[in-house]
């Protein structure tokens, strides 16, 4: 009998894109000469999303005519080849083709991506609202929602999430004066990063709304990002302790001096989403600088996010993924969170653009903040195309 696995090659790599409100969606399409094509995300909100499209331009030529089971081969071919840059957009580059990869070879064999890896832990996995709020206030306009004017606003929204069935929402620093507005300097500037009371008062009256509306029970994860240097982060973090936080979630490149915020705090810590490869989470680990380790899935690859958390596991460290993409980004990352024996819980973006049910094949089945695990293979829904190329990047 013909082994049919001599003859699948690579036959074409495709870049897409699409407008999707306040941020662009990216993918990476493989086809095969066997007729079947692996989708992945490799969305960048806030960094290049053209850097990244240009090398996967340039990776193209390694990988017609290889053949696409061999994912871990090709993952170290990348690898080599981009040693010199490695991490930042590289790494998204790579991480959403190793993807692409999986979805073919979950195909090839019928089964789920996360089957490969020795099948699910959990079929269902608790999820939290991404982007609470934050979304309602900067970009209400852009997803079709009523914008948050408001502390009056904020409590409101608070049922109607319960309502919902969501327990535990993530939230930025929303601020309603002079306007509405969400604090985000450390993506926009200016540098120096220093607070003030008056954003402090701000932040806590802002959180303590949530609580009061929430009950004791209700999860509330604030995200500062890369908004202050080490003592603003402490200053929050003492701020906010009386309001019983799930975590307080800080990006930092100095494993010591995150570990000094943890150690300033009775508040959870969470971080990592922008680290790439256990190289750069190796040494959080060992100086023990978060409480859970955040991991992104599409930017790092779902093998190398799988040895990012095994490591994590053994410093007795929890993982919560990094997702606030389309649905096919929350697919891939609910099978890893299926996965590992560390979860904490997944993020999920639930204010979004109108159409994101219809870009894919197959959406999320949540229900009560449980989001549970569909049967299909590979990661268990498609990008529809036409979908896409109806709303092109302007």
């Amino acid at each position: 009998m013909v082994n049919n696995q001599t003859y699948m090659k690579i036959e074409n790599v495709e870049f897409l894109k699409c407008d999707a409100g306040w941020r662009q969606w990216l993918f990476i399409k493989i086809t095969t000469n066997t007729g079947l094509t692996g989708y992945s995300e490799c969305t960048d909100s806030h960094g290049s999303p053209s850097g990244i499209a240009g090398v996967v331009s340039d990776l193209k030529p390694r990988l017609i005519g290889k053949n696409p089971l061999a994912f871990e081969a090709i993952y170290w071919e990348l690898y080599a080849a981009t040693r010199q840059s490695v991490g930042s957009i590289i790494q998204k580059a790579i991480g959403g083709i190793e993807n692409a990869l999986l979805d073919i070879v979950g195909k090839h064999h019928n089964v789920r991506v996360c089957d490969l890896f020795g099948g699910p832990i959990r079929d269902t996995i608790p999820v939290y609202w991404s982007h609470w709020g934050t979304t309602r206030v900067r970009a209400a306009d852009k997803v079709g929602v009523p914008q948050l004017k408001g502390l009056d606003d904020v409590a409101k929204f608070v049922s109607q999430t319960k309502a919902m069935g969501f327990n535990t929402i993530k939230t930025n620093i929303a601020c309603f004066k002079p306007e509405p507005h969400i604090y985000m300097p450390g993506f926009n500037g200016p540098a120096e990063l220093n607070y003030s009371q008056t954003l402090l008062n701000d932040l806590e009256q802002y959180v303590k709304t949530i609580r009061s509306a929430g009950g004791d029970e209700f999860g509330i994860i604030v995200d500062l990002n890369y908004n202050f240097k080490t003592d603003g982060y402490k200053k929050v973090a003492k701020v906010l302790e009386p309001y019983n936080l799930t975590w307080l979630e800080i990006d930092s490149y100095d494993a010591k001096a995150l570990a000094q915020i943890k150690e300033h705090t009775t508040t959870p810590i969470c971080s990592g989403e922008n680290l790439y490869g256990v190289r750069q989470y190796k040494p959080y680990l060992e100086n023990y600088s978060m409480d859970f380790a955040s991991i992104d899935v599409i930017w790092n690859g779902f093998v190398q996010s799988k040895k990012i958390s095994d490591l994590a596991e053994v410093y007795e460290m929890n993982i919560t993924p990094h997702n606030y993409y389309s649905h096919l980004a929350t697919f891939i990352s609910a099978q890893f969170a299926a996965l590992v024996p560390n979860l904490k819980t997944l993020e999920v973006d639930v204010d979004d653009v109108p159409w994101k049910d219809e870009l894919t094949s197959a959406k999320p089945e949540i229900n009560q903040g449980i989001l549970t695990l569909n049967d299909k293979p590979g990661w268990g829904c498609d990008i529809n195309e036409d979908v896409l190329k109806a709303h092109p990047v302007s």
